[in-house]
């Protein structure tokens, strides 16, 4: 029987502890058993209730100590540690969940570790070998793409780590709750990169242009880039991410999948997710 989990990621301060808290706190009042898995060794305390912490293997002030390094040389260092650890330990501790309990992986907001540095492939393998079947879910702060600039940066962001963990991925716009001018955001949810490239081009030498067309072309053409906006403070909001985490790594897949059940809404388009676009105007 396999079991599910979501592996959650993204730059540092999108805001992985508090969905990890809200995700728990949701499924907890559907009865749904979430089990969260600290994996950043920087960590110092949870807004959730914690079922495994990496800590307990190694931490990051015990690595700079011993190993006289930096803060960053010290989180790579306990990241590979980890990685060598995974069957001995990591493996070990799983076992004691049941089978058709959920788990998130809370990971550090170090962004390397999921474009070029090999660890959490190792780490998404080894789970895929112990039957369990993973989201990536990536985490980018809505407030954070106020221009087109930005927002493809975080487009590319992401493409780097679906490329490097070859999961089902999910990317979520979080922070709505926070973020002033929602029409904004809407841009961002249904965007042409080229037309969002072309804003960048004044005052840009020939090859910079070059250069942002190129890029804005490699998000549009494989298509593989999207964003689900989250607001913590609306539960069909949260419903709405889940479902969709749910249906990429067919949880519950005994029941048949539905369409509006992947949208998080039933048979009345009044209780569509306020992600979705009804009337012309898009309520977030």
């Amino acid at each position: 029987m396999p079991r599910y989990g979501q592996l959650v990621i993204g730059p540092a301060g999108s805001g992985k502890s508090t969905y990890c808290r809200e995700i728990q706190e949701h499924c907890a009042t559907i009865g749904r058993t979430v089990h969260v898995v600290n994996l950043d060794p920087a960590a110092e305390e949870f807004k959730y209730e914690v079922s495994l912490d990496v800590r307990e293997l190694i931490s990051l002030e015990d690595a700079m100590e011993e190993m006289n390094l930096g803060p960053n040389g010290a989180l790579l260092y306990c990241m590979e540690y980890l990685e060598e650890s995974l069957d001995e330990w990591l493996q070990e501790e799983l076992k004691d969940f049941p089978d058709d309990d959920y788990l998130l992986f809370d990971c550090p907001g170090q962004i390397e570790l999921y474009s070029h540095v090999p660890v959490f492939r190792s780490f998404v393998d080894s789970l895929r070998m112990w039957d369990f079947n993973l989201c990536a879910v990536y985490l980018l702060d809505a407030n954070f793409v106020n221009d087109a600039s930005k927002f493809i940066s975080g487009c590319m962001q992401a493409m780097s780590a679906m490329v490097m963990l070859e999961v089902p991925h999910v990317n979520i716009l979080t922070k709505m709750d926070t973020v002033h001018n929602k029409k904004h955001v809407k841009e961002f949810l249904e965007f042409d990169a080229r037309m969002l490239a072309s804003e960048l081009h004044a005052g840009m030498s020939e090859r910079t242009v070059r250069l942002n067309e190129a890029v804005a072309g490699l998000i549009d053409d494989f298509s593989m880039v999207s964003f689900i906006p989250l607001n913590i403070t609306k539960e069909k909001s949260i419903e709405a991410v889940l479902a969709q985490i749910d249906y990429a790594i067919q949880f519950g897949e005994d029941a048949e999948p539905k369409a509006r059940d992947v949208l998080g809404g039933d048979e009345d388009a009044d209780e569509l997710p306020d992600w979705v676009e009804r009337g012309g105007e898009c309520d977030l």
